[in-house]
């Protein structure tokens, strides 16, 4: 398989694998979300199936809009052990879970109220020519959204 190197696959390999861009892996191996991967004696990063598993993680959890450090506790609960404490953990990720649901639903009402304003915006320019154009204008005041 193209990009495996000794049991393990290359960053390239890992970034087609994963959809992360080359960059943002490093990204996150330098924030510490992903642990640095052995090298070749070449220098080359070389990544095992968890660490795609892990990568993959990560870029679930950014697409759905968790920041760095929710992502961050998320794998830190991941990494419990399956004990007594595995139901507080499954508390602890609905709760982290929730937070985001929380923001999500509310960009999502600032997205209705910004469409409502441009739906207006542009129903005042779509009468003909006006000396001034009422978008501009609107743009120009101080209200908020």
């Amino acid at each position: 398989m193209a990009g495996q190197r000794g049991g393990g696959i290359s960053i390239g390999a890992a970034a087609r694998g994963s959809g992360v861009n080359i960059e943002t892996i490093r990204f996150y191996e330098r924030s510490g979300l992903l642990a640095a991967p052995p090298r070749t004696a070449g220098g080359h990063r070389v990544y095992d199936a968890d660490g795609v598993k892990r990568l993959n993680f990560v870029r679930r959890a950014r697409e759905l809009g968790f920041t760095l450090g929710q992502v961050r506790d998320l794998l830190a609960l991941a990494a419990k052990p399956d004990t007594s404490g595995a139901e507080s953990s499954c508390t602890e990720v609905a709760a982290l879970a929730t937070i985001q649901l929380d923001s999500v639903r509310g960009r999502l009402a600032d997205l209705a109220r910004m469409e409502t304003v441009l739906a207006a915006m542009i129903e005042r320019c779509a009468h003909g020519t006006v000396p001034d154009c009422p978008i501009l204008e609107a743009l120009f005041e101080a209200e908020g959204v």
